[in-house]
């Protein structure tokens, strides 16, 4: 009796600040401050409204900057992670195992603590302030979360099926990407949908890089709509609600792959 209890006092916390957010998004602005917890009665889209149309674009620029570094991130990180996932799960040599423990200590390490040799580094390749930059940080700093995701699934996969295809005349790029490839798309799912989410819900990170003039995403563009005297909250509940809608339809999309990628490699290793 006290499971389901204690579940469904867990599942309100989660809930109450999802509530406030789908609540004051379609309430008007004056009864936002004076009622935040009531329902949206009557509904109103103004405060959408208001998002799409400012004069300055924020939301289809940052909107337009998160799609960009977020889909060219997550692909590049895929490919990249898949191949070297797959070149240490099936190579015997010792020095493979101690690059698999190197890459494993990056999870470790916190973004905050390389930003500053990071950017420095970036400054010099003339890469600073740009969405290639940015970009290059993301495939630099994830790379060892795919690695091991991917490893761990690749040790499932029957190594016959590759000395098959081998033996059938197939190079190893074309063993790699016909027949290991196509039986990763759990393991990709998980991956794609884990660095989705966080590269496109960072926030530090694409504020230094890009800096405070030279571009936004959707988590800074949120942040630069908040002045020090704004008192538009329905346009801020807005904004937050339409970024939100992009990575959430993402995970609807994948989600029938997602758990199944990530206990793909704990049956066999």
């Amino acid at each position: 009796m006290t499971r389901p209890i204690a579940a469904i006092f867990v599942s309100a916390l989660f809930f109450v600040p999802l509530y406030f957010v789908l609540a004051n998004v379609f309430k008007r602005g004056d009864l936002i401050s004076a009622e935040p917890a009531a329902l949206p009665i009557p509904p109103t889209l103004d405060n959408i409204a208001a998002v799409v149309t400012r004069p300055d674009q924020l939301f289809w620029v940052s909107l337009t900057n998160s799609i960009v570094v977020t889909t060219l991130s997550v692909v590049i990180l895929t490919v990249l992670s898949a191949m070297l996932g797959h070149y240490l799960a099936r190579s015997r040599q010792r020095w493979t195992r101690i690059l698999t423990l190197v890459l494993l200590s990056g999870l470790m390490i916190p973004p905050q603590v390389i930003l500053i040799p990071i950017s420095d580094v970036l400054n010099i390749a003339g890469l600073m302030t740009t969405l290639q930059g940015l970009v290059l940080f993301n495939v630099g700093y994830y790379v060892p979360f795919g690695v091991f995701v991917f490893a761990g699934f690749i040790r499932s996969v029957p190594v016959e099926l590759e000395e098959a295809a081998i033996l059938d005349g197939a190079r190893r790029g074309q063993v790699f990407w016909r027949i290991v490839f196509p039986l990763l798309r759990p393991a990709t799912a998980s991956v794609m949908i884990f660095l989705g989410v966080w590269i496109w819900n960072d926030f530090i990170d694409p504020l230094i890089i890009l800096g405070p003039s030279q571009g936004t995403t959707v988590t800074t563009g949120i942040y630069r709509s908040i002045g020090q005297y704004q008192a538009d909250f329905g346009s801020v509940f807005a904004l937050m609600f339409l970024a939100t809608l992009p990575v959430l339809i993402f995970y609807l999309f994948l989600q029938k792959h997602f758990v199944k990628g990530l206990t793909g490699g704990a049956t066999k290793g």
